[in-house]
């Protein structure tokens, strides 16, 4: 049985348990979300030692760590590496995008050694294994992508983004409108690959009832992929992005039907008077969906500072009803991020996301800023550095310049605005 199977038979999980102690809602609340679909627990019966993660409506907003390795690098204990700082700075799923190496070690590697929630796009080690043994991504079979899809099921990832929305209709609308980028998406890419080669439908979309049985089979979640995405803000909010979300609704209701859980990928580039009219047109079209972004990127200029972009972009889609955020690297569109990139990706896309939070009423955000601030106004850096979302780096700066005055810093010295009034109020005038 699903977690939503249970949910809409009133059954609570011990999956649904731990997250609504962990996110201090009410259980029912969250039965009700999980069984209308709104809420999901990625988490595949065969991945053992999982805290289990609940991504949608009423939660905290999550954010995911891409790792893994390339054809230029790969590396299995680098990776090893990026997967614990990626969840000891708070990442709350990790994907592995490997896409050189060997992929099955690379993968069973990340899942055992994982304690959130591993997601992956099959779509990659298919086209890569056919491209190796017989010349080209065109050769790929049907049945050479399930086998893949159910082999990655069996290791135990909890989530799949699976691009089963581009259709030979929204390759036509994407060619007839014409773009400044045209398809950023790599799975997208692979496939759109075969379907000009072949002139076919999308196997991920024509035969998708296969891939709900998979799915089901092992609980897990469908992240439903956007091979339309925009990759430059210029781009943004097209026919062709929208042609595939009104599609992507349609298999939200379909995978709900069938007992799978699913959510739904989006943008991409976006500038920022576009985010919230992008949040609004997919919780519409897809009924509420939790709704996984990949930032957006609020601008096309920022090289090497694209998680910045990214957390600008998250922050104010979070806001707006945006449920999970991939995270951006500093090396995002430049080269592989190193394990240093991944942990600064994460630091970023956490501030957005609790950013956020806070934009959202979420007690738990809200009241964490509360004792930031008391521990400010009480100059307890000890307290304050606990609380920060990077303690590591505060305590960093913290001693970097250590001040003449332990109760200080050395920005202001013995001029501390918190430090003069707080005397004065205590009669210690100066």
């Amino acid at each position: 049985m699903t977690q939503i199977e249970a949910a809409k038979k009133g059954i609570v999980t011990p999956e649904m348990q731990e997250i609504a102690k962990k996110e201090r809602i009410s259980v029912d609340v969250l039965l009700k979300h999980v069984a209308e679909g709104k809420v999901v627990i990625p988490c595949n019966k065969r991945h053992s030692g999982l805290i289990p993660c609940g991504i949608g409506k009423g939660l905290r907003v999550k954010i995911n760590a891409n790792i893994g390795a390339s054809s230029d690098r790969a590396i299995l204990e680098e990776e090893l590496r990026k997967l614990e700082v990626a969840i000891k700075a708070g990442a709350d799923t990790v994907m592995d995008l490997s896409t050189g190496g060997d992929l099955d070690t690379f993968r069973r590697a990340i899942i055992k050694n994982s304690s959130v929630p591993v997601g992956t796009v099959p779509i990659y080690q298919a086209a890569i294994e056919v491209a190796e043994k017989k010349g080209g991504i065109v050769f790929l079979t049907v049945d050479e992508i399930f086998e893949v899809i159910e082999r990655q099921a069996e290791d135990g990832v909890d989530f799949m983004t699976v691009h089963s929305g581009l259709t030979l209709k929204g390759l036509e609308l994407l060619k007839e409108q014409g773009r400044v980028t045209n398809i950023v998406s790599r799975g997208g890419s692979f496939l759109t690959t075969w379907m000009l080669y072949h002139e076919k439908e999308n196997p991920l979309y024509e035969h998708y009832d296969r891939l709900l049985e998979i799915a089901k089979k092992y609980d897990i979640t469908l992240s439903l992929g956007d091979s339309l995405r925009p990759g430059s803000i210029m781009d943004a909010t097209d026919r062709a992005q929208i042609h595939e979300l009104i599609i992507l609704g349609e298999l939200v209701r379909r995978a709900r039907e069938s007992g799978v859980q699913a959510m739904v990928e989006g943008p991409g580039h976006v500038p920022l008077n576009q985010i919230e009219t992008n949040i609004k047109i997919q919780k519409s079209l897809c009924e509420g969906a939790p709704f996984y972004v990949l930032g957006p990127v609020v601008t096309d200029i920022a090289a090497g500072y694209d998680h910045v972009a990214s957390a600008i972009g998250g922050a104010i889609a979070g806001a707006c009803g945006a449920d999970f955020l991939c995270y951006v690297t500093p090396a995002e569109h430049l080269c592989l991020p190193d394990v240093e990139d991944v942990r600064e990706g994460v630091i970023v896309a956490k501030i957005a996301a609790h950013a956020a939070d806070i934009a959202r009423g979420n007690k738990l955000a809200i009241e964490r800023d509360r004792q930031m601030s008391i521990a400010r106004e009480k100059l307890d850096w000890e307290t304050q550095i606990r609380l920060a979302i990077d303690p590591e780096k505060a305590k960093k700066y913290r001693e970097k310049f250590p001040p003449s005055e332990k109760e200080v810093c050395t920005m202001c010295g013995k001029y501390c605005a918190i430090k003069q009034v707080r005397d004065f109020f205590r009669g210690k005038k100066k």
